[in-house]
């Protein structure tokens, strides 16, 4: 398998607003909590992001960003703990981590170790793999935990490979696989100015096997970088897809505005 590097854990928390109970409380009480979230969000500052959502999947979605799974849990119980969570109900969740991916140096390291003569998961090849993981890491830090993009939409979907029996993208060799991520790849940089994605690993933690971040100032954007990548051989041979999220970020003011009664 292709070494990867961890990062930043992720919580996506999709919720709409149970409407009839919230305009059942009185204005003051509205304003209250309301200000309570505001206060709240305001102090996790730009590790969490906040989007009112299109469609009927959700009102909201909350993202955050934090530098390890306990922050993690407690931004979540500090959410949970917050009075409007009462008038919230949680459509879906996604739980990840920034994931980066080093197929071709893994090649490489590979490579270079077996010419070398060591055995695979020896101790003199672990201790090698560990020390290049540590240098990748530290080089690679700004991408393992980035903040949110102060980009206007965001689209979130999960994803798979296929491993069925016609298609299988785990038995394909690892060198089949970084030539194809690499092609891959080579898609989503033209649109570099466009879109910011970020990675997130799931196996383990939620129902797929990775998460996609695409943070942009035009939506239609997504559709166009989306649907050049169905082309790949990677999407077109070897992906399967979850739903698809897609919010506008709504700042404070804007919250206010939108819970008004």
């Amino acid at each position: 398998m292709p070494l990867t590097l961890e990062g930043a854990a992720l919580l996506h928390q999709m919720f709409r607003i149970d409407w009839g109970s919230w305009r059942a409380l009185d204005p003051g009480t509205r304003a209250e909590l309301t200000e309570e979230l505001c206060k709240t969000l305001e102090g996790m500052g730009a590790g969490t992001g906040l989007f009112s959502m299109y469609g009927h999947k959700g009102d909201f979605m909350l993202v955050h960003f934090r530098p390890g799974f306990e922050e993690l849990s407690a931004t979540e119980w500090e959410i949970r703990k917050l009075r409007i969570w009462e008038y919230c109900e949680p459509t879906t969740s996604y739980v990840s981590v920034v994931e980066l991916g080093l197929y071709e140096s893994t090649g490489k390291l590979y490579g270079g170790l077996a010419a070398d003569g060591i055995p695979p998961y020896t101790e003199p090849w672990k201790t090698s793999i560990a020390e290049t993981l540590e240098r990748q890491k530290t080089a690679m830090a700004s991408r393992l935990y980035p903040e949110i993009p102060p980009a206007k939409y965001c689209c979130f979907y999960p994803m798979d490979r296929k491993r069925g029996e016609d298609k299988n993208w785990y038995s394909l060799p690892l060198e089949e696989r970084a030539s194809l991520m690499h092609e891959h790849g080579l898609v989503g940089r033209r649109y570099a100015g466009e879109v910011k994605q970020i990675i997130s690993g799931s196996i383990g933690m939620d129902d797929w096997e990775w998460g996609v971040d695409l943070f942009a100032e035009d939506p239609l954007v997504f559709k166009k970088l989306i649907y050049e990548m169905r082309f790949d051989p990677v999407s077109a041979m070897y992906a399967l897809f979850g739903s698809f999220y897609l919010g506008i970020r709504c700042n404070l003011e804007r919250m206010k505005a939108l819970l008004q009664i």
